[in-house]
């Protein structure tokens, strides 16, 4: 921006700046005055006089237009990235008298697109207009704006008047969550012979037990399960289904964000490792949720939280190589997800790992992983492949 557009955005911002027209009625006024003061004529200072007093007015008016209007903003709601982002905007004229052509442009966040700008024809003494936008939230984070501006040139449009309003706004847009069907390495967490009863146990050992449902008998059914009362009713063999019963067992996913990830050059949620770790971590996080497992989330900057909206905010603002503040890793089994595999023999035993492998070294395996101390068992992500199908698949490191 050059030095006449500062001084005429300065102007604008706190008074006025002329408009295209403004520059011509003034230049023909001065015409005038100087015309008459060459020839003396009375009927050019008369042109000349309502010309100067037409540009006062008009440089009044624009001003007291936007005087009296309060803006405020509705809170946002929370998107998953990929979403639509609904904004809503009120403009309250608390005067007595209309506000009419008046253009409102909101301050959008850097990396949206360009300020929201619309136009209302007018705005009733003593009401309320309500303008309410969508935005296609373009990937996670927690973004922040203040400003709205209001600019008119009414009525006689030859200057143009700009006042600015705080409105604060707080959008959080989650990571996108993965539709996991299954998932080995929640599945798996503390399954352990005395935190679980299996199923087949109760085939062996269980006369009684919590009564899930009742099926027809298949070939290799335990006799001890018929339910015997159902079967004389309906005549032919009825199974009872067993509840499977899995210790009090927690899942905490740990998000390795204090080291430095790798950027691409075009960095997305499909190409930048840290994304997708972010991606990943809160698709474990829902996946264990809807298998009412106890999820708690641990990251370098926040350390462990564990409600819903807290964990999804904190995946929405956690950036890589970010000071660490947290109290160290749970002794507890873990789901750590990194992209340093000299990490991985300290894991608790128990633990499961998620490794993102250097792009620059293709899909080779990494060393460390080979036979760690207390054999974590996990997953090695390559970039070639789907994120979702390798949550979903084998737990062997060297089939992704």
């Amino acid at each position: 921006m050059n030095s006449a557009n500062r001084i005429a955005d300065w102007l604008e911002s706190r008074w006025v700046t002329p408009a295209y027209s403004g520059w011509l009625l003034g230049g023909l006024s001065m015409f005038f005055f100087l015309s008459a003061t060459n020839t003396l004529s009375g009927w050019l200072y008369v042109i000349s006089g309502i010309s100067f007093a037409l540009l006062a007015i008009a440089a009044i008016l624009p001003d007291r237009m936007l005087r009296g209007i309060r803006v405020q903003r509705s809170p946002i709601r929370p998107v998953t990235a990929g979403e639509w982002l609904t904004v809503e905007l009120q403009l309250e004229n608390i005067t007595n008298q209309p506000k009419s052509l008046i253009q409102v442009q909101d301050l959008l966040p850097v990396g949206w697109r360009s300020p929201s700008t619309f136009a209302l024809e007018t705005i009733a003494p003593r009401s309320t207009y309500r303008w309410i936008s969508e935005y296609a939230a373009p990937r996670r984070g927690i973004y922040r704006w203040h400003t709205v501006t209001t600019r008119t040139a009414a009525p006689l449009g030859l200057f143009w008047c700009r006042r600015s309003h705080t409105a604060p706004a707080i959008a959080v847009v989650y990571p996108a969550v993965l539709p996991l069907a299954q998932c080995p390495l929640i599945d798996e967490m503390g399954r352990d012979a005395s935190l679980q009863f299996s199923h087949d146990h109760r085939n062996q050992s269980a006369n009684e037990g919590v009564t899930r449902s009742l099926r027809p008998y298949r070939w290799g059914d335990s006799t001890r399960l018929v339910h015997w009362r159902t079967s004389a009713r309906y005549g032919e063999l009825r199974v009872r289904e067993l509840e499977t019963f899995v210790g009090g067992q927690d899942v905490v996913i740990c998000l390795d964000s204090a080291i430095d990830w790798p950027h691409p050059a075009i960095a997305d949620a499909v190409t930048d490792p840290f994304e997708q770790a972010v991606i990943a971590a809160a698709s474990l996080y829902v996946y264990a949720v809807r298998r009412n497992h106890s999820v708690k989330l641990w990251t370098a900057g926040t350390g462990l939280v564990q409600s819903s909206q807290t964990v999804l905010e904190t995946l929405a603002s956690v950036q890589a190589g970010e000071t660490v503040r947290a109290e160290p890793l749970p002794t507890a089994p873990l789901i750590w997800l990194t992209r340093n595999p000299a990490g991985l023999n300290t894991l608790p035993p128990g633990s499961r790992w998620v490794l993102w492998s250097d792009s620059s070294s293709g899909p080779a395996t990494t060393p460390s992983v080979h036979a760690p101390t207390h054999d974590p068992q996990g997953v090695l992500i390559q970039a070639q492949w789907s994120l979702q199908r390798q949550l979903e698949g084998t737990l062997d490191p060297r089939s992704p």
